[in-house]
């Protein structure tokens, strides 16, 4: 019993450390503004619970030169969507590394520009990287025409970088007297303003 305890606080600590690699990687170079230089996951343990089970808690600090700080309730709202985004996609580089599909829902929502434009080369440096897995699939869920935009001209400029055909947009229109259908378009790429 003892042996398998040390041997899952080990395994536990290098996941940890492996995640908190990616995030900084991620964070580093998707973040553009001063104040946040990197962020990570810290894993306290908390003891037992009445089954004798290990109890872990986790929280988000952001690190500013030597200084550590919780994010909760001291950062804005485009910081806590992109920090999400970022542990997310460390969580599947640790967890899910052939898991084929990767899906982001609004990624855009409430980044500015320059934090937009370095999500898009992330995540076209997450596909490259990927491009060799035959499963491989990204899903984009989002209103932000932009946003694909952003990452078509990404993968233009990446050499190696597949280009995709097409795009799908799903919009709402009326049939008449309030009711309302769905309507899916597959929309060349080269289309996209």
């Amino acid at each position: 019993y003892k042996a398998l305890d040390r041997a899952l606080v080990r395994f536990h600590q290098k996941k940890m450390e492996d995640i908190n690699k990616s995030i900084r990687e991620l964070w580093t170079k998707t973040y553009k503004g001063e104040d946040i230089d990197n962020i990570e996951i810290k894993s306290e343990h908390e003891g037992e619970d009445s089954a004798g089970r290990r109890k872990q808690s986790y929280r988000v600090v952001m690190k500013k030169g030597d200084t550590t700080l919780d994010m909760r309730g001291r950062c804005s709202a485009g910081q806590k969507v992109l920090a999400s985004l970022v542990i997310r996609l460390a969580l599947a580089e640790s967890f899910c590394i052939n898991c084929g599909i990767l899906a982001l829902d609004e990624p855009t929502t409430n980044l500015d520009t320059a934090n937009i434009e370095s999500l898009a080369a992330a995540i076209i440096e997450i596909i490259t990287a990927r491009k060799q897995q035959a499963n491989f699939q990204l899903i984009v869920i989002t209103h932000d025409e932009e946003f694909i935009a952003t990452l078509r001209t990404e993968m233009a400029a990446q050499a190696g970088a597949s280009m995709p055909e097409h795009y799908w947009r799903i919009s709402r229109e009326e049939v008449g007297q309030g009711k309302f259908y769905s309507k899916i378009d597959k929309i060349p790429m080269d289309q996209l303003q």
